[in-house]
């Protein structure tokens, strides 16, 4: 009887995705493809793929309903809206009518379908392919009755994937230190922007490998380094690595609640972005100088019907009484891109340049009014600010405007409280960072991941597109440098929300180009006060 022959060592470097160490036995996560061999009448086969929809669209609407955080609740509206969609169904039907099984017939359009996204000329559509995956494999399951839920991991294991759908993991628990290593997939693509969320470290873009007999490997999320069968040099180093993080994790909690202060003395104010108010509930205020940005959009999902104005005031009530008197700034809606919501946002062929944010609110006036008079009666109640999204034109801002000044008229007319917040807007499109002269407005915050992926015209979650997402680039860094300096002249205050602000390699540059409030996950907070307590203006890191 032959021995077995363990595989050699094999170490490969992808791109990080989520910061942090790994090590555990490997878990391959095989595909397949089953096949219906079995088929009813087309009537009967019709029934059937109709209701396998239904379900799954009620299985996603209720994890819309469960997920506790606005990233993870606009990636499943996005697949709930397809799954609602009767286009999803068109070209499956005639083949049903044909004699084909369900399945079959369903399979086949839907690769067709992701195909066509994954290897279209738009990134947006090539992006969303994952998502069409996703929602597809659910349907599938409810077909053959086959489990597409949580993943089994034993405890510390390495996920190995092609790639991930974002359902997936919503539903796998990756405590005890699993972690994720991904064949294709990108930094800026949905799963990446949920493991950042919740603190699994991920790699992506290994690209094929013959990975058959490794038993076990280590993953650094912070370098994108993998190492199948390592050996003893490398868990020596792996052992290393993981003490000086957790001596940096020791710092990083110590820091959290102290005042954020650069090596030289500057204090630098760090917010937090926010979404539902019940994420909140287990965080102290004491970790934050207030919260940078507020994603309304919390407030659509997952509904049947738009909120009232009762509906967003109580919500807004409790994030201010959270923030027991730290500023807080709400963003108004940001619907359409990857967030579409039922009822309010339309197809389009390129959603990224279309019908979006502030776009949106002032196209449906009626929406948009409900929601400035419950921000005029919540900001009678604490320190509040607002602002606008997707803003391209003086003209857009000075309409929000007037909208904000004719409703807080028709208030004080009811004998409603009220009162006017200071009123700004988000620094995205490359056409305010050139004329911020132009806007009248109390303040602006840069929103660092719409505005990289319009300066460098590929989107944030398209795959093959290594180095176009990246926030640290000169084009990018100059267009930054260009707001806070014409901030800085005009008087305006000038902050920045999105991923730039707790990345490590960038963080250093905004505060060299002058950024002196910058709002993170919560999760971020005591990294990102770690580095801005080694920074300093004469020759700190990239300083």
């Amino acid at each position: 009887m032959s021995a077995l022959i363990r595989p050699a060592r094999l170490e490969i470097v992808g791109r990080p995705a989520s910061p942090g160490l790994a090590r555990g036995p490997v878990h391959i996560l095989e595909e397949t493809t089953v096949r219906d061999v079995h088929a009813g009448t087309s009537a009967q086969e019709r029934t059937r793929l109709l209701e396998a929809i239904a379900a799954a669209a009620a299985e996603v609407a209720d994890l819309i309903a469960g997920v506790d955080d606005e990233e993870a609740a606009a990636i499943l509206e996005f697949q709930l809206a397809m799954l609602e969609d009767d286009a999803l169904i068109a070209d499956a039907l005639p083949v049903i009518d044909g004699g084909a099984p369900a399945l079959v017939a369903f399979q086949d359009a839907m690769a067709d379908v992701a195909a066509g996204y994954r290897t279209g000329d738009d990134e947006y559509f090539q992006a969303r392919a994952s998502d069409i995956e996703d929602l597809a494999e659910r349907v599938i399951a409810h077909l053959t009755g086959a489990e597409t839920g949580a993943i089994e991991l034993p405890p510390g294991g390495i996920l190995l994937a092609r790639d991930l759908t974002p359902s997936r993991f919503l539903s796998t628990d990756w405590s005890g230190g699993r972690a994720i290593a991904l064949f294709e997939g990108s930094p800026t693509a949905h799963v990446a922007i949920l493991a950042r969320s919740r603190g699994v470290p991920m790699a992506v873009g290994f690209g094929t490998l013959k990975i058959t007999g490794h038993a076990a490997a280590l993953l650094d999320g912070e370098t994108g380094r993998l190492v199948l069968s390592p050996d003893a040099d490398d868990e020596a180093g792996h052992h290393a690595l993981t003490a000086s993080a957790d001596e940096i994790r020791t710092v990083e909690q110590r820091l959290a609640r102290r005042q954020a202060v650069t090596a030289d003395g500057t204090p630098i104010k760090v917010m937090i972005n926010a979404g539902d108010p019940g994420e909140l509930d287990a965080l102290d205020p004491a970790l934050c100088d207030g919260i940078g940005l507020v994603r309304t959009e919390f407030l659509f999902h997952g509904r049947r019907g738009l909120p009232t104005e009762d509906d967003q005031l109580a919500a807004y009530r409790r994030i201010l009484t959270w923030a027991e008197g730290r500023p807080v700034t709400f963003r108004t809606l940001d619907a359409g891109g990857d967030k579409p919501i039922a009822g309010l946002t339309r197809e389009e062929s390129n959603p990224f340049l279309g019908l979006r944010g502030i776009r949106l609110s002032l196209a449906r006036p009626d929406v948009f009014r409900v929601q400035v008079r419950a921000l005029l009666r919540a900001a009678a109640e604490g320190e509040m600010l607002v602002m606008a999204p997707m803003v391209a034109l003086p003209a857009e801002m000075q309409a929000v405007t007037d909208l904000f000044v004719e409703e807080a008229a028709a208030l004080r007319r009811a004998g409603l409280a009220h009162a006017i917040p200071p009123l700004g807007m988000m620094v995205e499109v490359p056409a305010v960072a050139l004329t911020l002269d132009l806007f009248d407005v109390d303040f602006v915050s840069i929103g660092s991941n719409d505005l990289t992926q319009y300066v460098m015209a590929a989107s944030r979650d398209a795959t093959g597109l290594a180095g176009l997402d990246d926030a640290g680039v000169e084009a990018v860094q100059r267009m930054i440098r260009m707001v806070v300096s014409s901030g800085a002249e005009l008087g305006v205050p000038v902050s920045l929300c999105g991923d730039a602000g707790s990345d490590t390699r960038v963080l250093p540059k905004l505060l060299a180009a002058g950024l002196r409030s910058i709002s993170v996950a919560p999760a971020q907070v005591g990294r990102v006060k770690r580095v801005i307590a080694d920074w300093r203006a004469d020759g700190g890191p990239d300083g």
